[in-house]
């Protein structure tokens, strides 16, 4: 039987005590355990099945200004002591630095709300297949052109997350988290394409429908063949809504602290500076029930809460950690584990307003490699997608590369379109850029 959230608090609390005696100044301690189902169906057969158990544990402690940090997935009182042993050891055979440390007694999260992240799935291993049976062949029916299937698969997991550290601070939240895929290939002569859809919730009952998502992804595979090169041009781009959420991380990227004490941003001590059209508005809120980011406190413990990264077009915080906000000698922002629920807000045009207001120009549906330099800002990514002419799409693309500057892409945001109801934690439209370098055949 997995151990309960009460179980989990006492862990941490003993490991907190175990590193006391040890003769630390501080430390914390996070664990997290979860139980899940993973199944894989491929042209109307059971491929996988697979009944996944997690669970982890990891010990910091601090020695004044001194850190050492051990992990283990063995929950046994032995290996517990062990882990907390060699954090010490190492803490205590590593050189000292000013800003390691616990982040600020005052900033621990009290009182924090249930956000509803936890709808555990009932479903059997033969519902399971069922439910990817129907995605796949939704899609497989749509189209005698799909002519084969990479799978459906379906994913459940739900499980626990606890923190604490010598603050005082133990806190803890269950979680769930589910997810329908499908993938397929169309073929036309010589043709073959390759694409996808799926949809992620935290509670397994707003999943999109299974015949839903075949029908996504068979229609996306479809509409992809007997792609053309393009000549070398300027041109206008609009990355797709299920694209568009790339280019907000290329933001939270570069206005990271660790990036910006280690000067490896683009946005380099921008804050303050005007990034975007002033129009332009991005937030961070945590705390959205049911999101997928969602969290009531870091992994630091600090609260967190709803916060503007972009107001009227200018970079109004950082995204810190307690570490790297002294080292800028600030204060952390609640971020210490990453952002939680990005979104931009979006205009009143859909993607086919936008289109037609573009005229001529390039839709970005598939980005290919890893082209963004976070020091300089250039970006340079393989995509593919389709050529529109007159506001309509004419014909897809491939093999293509889309280059630019990111600092000149954010100033040359002209319209975020309204088709923001993607899967996933970052909610944005369609990113309508007003020029880009294409470079084809």
């Amino acid at each position: 039987m997995s151990p309960s959230i009460e179980q989990l608090e006492q862990m941490v609390a003993d490991l907190l005590a175990e590193a006391r005696k040890l003769g630390a100044s501080a430390a914390d301690a996070a664990v997290s355990r979860s139980a899940g189902l993973s199944l894989t169906v491929r042209m109307g057969e059971t491929e996988t099945i697979e009944h996944t158990r997690d669970q982890g544990l990891g010990i910091t402690v601090f020695f004044g200004q001194r850190k050492g940090a051990a992990s283990t997935t063995d929950l046994s009182p032995a290996a517990i002591r062990e882990a907390v042993s060699k954090a010490c050891t190492i803490a205590k055979n590593t050189s000292e630095d000013d800003c390691t440390g616990l982040a600020d007694a005052a900033l621990m999260a009290k009182d924090y709300p249930d956000l509803d992240l936890h709808h555990p799935w009932p479903i059997s291993p033969d519902e399971a297949m069922q439910t990817a049976l129907q995605a796949e062949q939704a899609a497989r029916d749509l189209d005698p052109r799909i002519s084969n299937s990479e799978g459906a698969t379906l994913s459940t997991q739900s499980g626990s997350f606890i923190y604490g550290n010598s603050h005082g601070f133990v806190g803890g939240y269950p979680t769930s988290h589910h997810t329908l895929s499908c993938v397929v290939l169309s073929e036309d002569g010589d043709c073959m394409q390759r694409d996808y859809w799926y949809d992620t919730r935290r509670d397994w009952r707003k999943l999109a429908t299974p015949e839903s998502i075949g029908r996504q992804a068979a229609q996306r595979a479809l509409a992809k063949l007997h792609g053309r090169q393009l000549g070398t041009r300027q041109a206008p781009v609009i990355f797709r809504a299920d694209i568009a959420p790339g280019l907000l991380r290329g933001l939270t990227g570069a206005i990271r602290g660790h990036a910006q004490y280690r000067q490896a941003s683009f946005l380099l001590d921008s804050l303050g500076e005007q990034i975007f059209p002033d129009w332009v508005e991005i937030r961070e809120d945590p705390l959205i029930p049911q999101g997928l980011s969602s969290a009531p406190f870091d992994n630091e413990g600090v609260a967190t809460r709803p916060k503007s990264l972009i107001g009227n077009g200018r970079l109004e915080t950082y995204i810190l950690d307690s570490y790297s906000a002294r080292k800028l000698n600030m204060q952390t922002t609640g971020n210490a584990g990453g952002v939680r629920n990005l979104s931009i807000d979006s205009g009143s045009m859909g993607l086919d307003k936008m289109l037609q207001e573009m005229g001529s120009g390039l839709l970005v549906t598939e980005l290919m490699g890893q082209g963004l330099n976070p020091v300089t800002g250039d970006y340079s990514r393989g995509a593919a997608g389709f050529w529109v002419e007159n506001g309509e799409i004419q014909y897809p693309v491939e093999e293509i590369t889309i280059a630019g500057n990111m600092k000149e892409m954010f100033r040359q945001l002209v319209a975020v379109g309204n088709d923001d109801d993607i899967p996933g934690s970052v909610r944005t439209g369609s990113w309508w850029i007003e020029n880009m370098t294409i470079a084809g055949s």
